[in-house]
């Protein structure tokens, strides 16, 4: 029985790129498991696709073999990379940081450069553009079957090697949280933080406290409010922004059935910075 094959990418589903990939894989094995973790990375953006393998990747059994293609500089220089992480899942993709996440907050055990000549779709060499379906799908489905194993993808190198983007921390100074905007929920239009739950119990907040928050884009002030910290969106009336846990463990901005992002046009990354504190309590 193979194991299971995950797909990631910035390609949508509007055209046959992803079912190119597939067929790929089909090709390989019949009966191989695909699963789409998503297809809807903003184009390029490297450092979501980063954070949606860190969203899922804990919960996929061992020897799961994951495809993450964002690839602004197919056809260039840049390696190829397979890693197996410390919980024993695999991941193919360009080494161009997609792999931040994972490196800073799973672990890599071990990671190789992807041979592209010996793992290539036959009849394939030369497509310079698709490495997606020609050589990441195609080696991916070639793991996950159990015709190659992690030792044959190529040489091994330095797990310290991999490509990371630049990566904050969140932290506490003169009684303020102060993190980022990591990425959007992006359905429901919350703000998910690189704030996790700790520091909100090492900064005395306790749930119903109400809570001072501010949140720029580099050097400009978009939005100040104070807002409860609820442990649930019922904890706040409908359309009313509260500050809450995520599914990660980590701070979310939402205004209850509504979009945070869309209402005050928030973005997220590196650049998107928040900041809470206990807000002064109002004596009338």
């Amino acid at each position: 029985m193979s194991e299971a094959l995950v797909l990631q990418s910035d390609f949508g589903i509007s055209d046959g790129a992803v079912s190119a990939m597939y067929g790929v894989a089909y090709s390989v094995n019949r009966s191989i498991r695909i699963f789409d973790l998503t297809h809807d990375i903003p184009p390029y953006s490297i450092w979501e696709a980063s954070y949606r393998l860190l969203q899922t990747i804990a919960y996929w059994p061992s020897g799961t073999v994951f495809v993450s293609v964002v690839d602004p500089g197919v056809g260039s220089e840049r390696r190829s990379i397979v890693v197996k992480t410390v919980e024993g899942k695999y991941i193919i993709t360009p080494d161009n940081g997609t792999l931040t996440h994972i490196k800073h907050f799973t672990g890599i055990a071990e990671a190789r450069i992807l041979d592209e000549m010996a793992n290539r779709l036959p009849n394939s060499g030369e497509s310079y553009t698709f490495h997606g379906r020609d050589i990441y799908a195609y080696t991916g489905a070639r793991l996950a079957s159990g015709v190659i194993t992690f030792e044959e993808v190529g040489p091994q190198v330095e797990a310290q090697s991999v490509i990371d983007l630049p990566l904050p921390h969140a932290y506490i100074q003169d009684k303020t949280i102060i993190g980022i905007i990591e990425v959007l929920d992006v359905r429901f239009g919350n703000l998910w933080t690189n704030i996790h739950r700790n520091l909100l119990k090492d900064a005395d907040i306790q749930y119903g406290d109400s809570l001072k928050v501010t949140i720029g884009n580099g050097t400009r002030q978009v939005y100040e409010n104070i807002m409860t910290f609820g442990r649930s969106f019922a904890d706040s009336m409908v359309g009313e922004p509260l500050v809450y846990v995520n599914s990660l463990d980590n701070l979310g901005i939402a205004i209850n059935q509504g979009s945070f992002a869309s209402a005050y046009h928030i973005r997220s990354g590196v650049n998107w910075t928040m900041t809470l504190k206990k807000a002064e309590k109002q004596y009338f």
